[in-house]
């Protein structure tokens, strides 16, 4: 039987808040995405875990085959979100590729082995705690920059400097080394990945999205 076309307007997954959902389903794109479980007999061979293999599918079901407006930062981020061949991690557990950088890069982006979304470079670092979370962090930042008066970038060691005393951290996008801070009329999103991964505090950077109502502020 021949396969059946795929729609390429993408339906969001459960569990993102209304702005995420708004996003992925008006400005994202759906295309063909790999069946990874079909590999699953040559990983067994491997010795990749049962759990590791059902683990990328799970990801490949949720996300896999979904290309999103590039990140305000990482060259992007992933062209499109897909699974690859889990692979043992130097700290113990297992990490798969989550999709294909856009440009060359001294990194991949990997969901590590309690699931963050992160890079790998000269070493793993999560910059989200889910995929939701990094989604979630694409949504906020397309709602910010359209909604914003202004828009302030800050690097390097004036990041460290910034004063969040009267902020708090936005939830939803799960930030672990990365994070976004909701302020009264404002909102910082602080980018370490990279610092981080490659000893680099150069990279260090953050965007200050000003002159924001509380429609802009939160958006859905």
């Amino acid at each position: 039987m021949a396969d059946q076309p795929v729609s390429s307007v993408p339906v969001a997954p459960g569990g993102l808040s209304l702005r995420a959902r708004r996003f992925v389903e008006t400005q994202g794109i759906r295309v063909r995405r790999e069946d990874v479980r079909r590999h699953r007999d040559a990983w067994l061979d491997h010795g990749i875990p049962a759990a590791e293999i059902e683990r990328a599918g799970v990801f490949q079901d949720r996300w896999g085959g979904l290309a999103l407006p590039p990140a305000p930062f990482y060259e992007g981020g992933p062209r499109v979100l897909g699974a690859d061949c889990p692979e043992a991690t130097p700290e113990g557990g297992w990490s798969f590729l989550a999709g294909d950088c856009r440009v060359s890069m001294a990194y991949g982006f990997v969901i590590g082995p309690d699931g963050a979304f992160g890079i790998d470079a000269r070493r793993w670092t999560p910059l989200h705690g889910s995929t939701a979370g990094w989604v979630e962090s694409l949504a906020l930042a397309d709602h910010a920059r359209r909604w914003a008066t202004t828009v302030t970038r800050v690097t390097g060691r004036a990041v460290d400097v910034l004063d969040l005393g009267a902020f708090e951290p936005v939830p939803e996008v799960q930030g672990v080394t990365d994070s976004w801070w909701r302020g009264e009329d404002s909102l910082i999103a602080v980018y370490r990945g990279e610092a981080v991964a490659l000893d680099a505090p150069q990279c260090l950077e953050a965007l200050v999205y000003g002159g924001l109502d509380a429609w802009g502020l939160h958006g859905g």
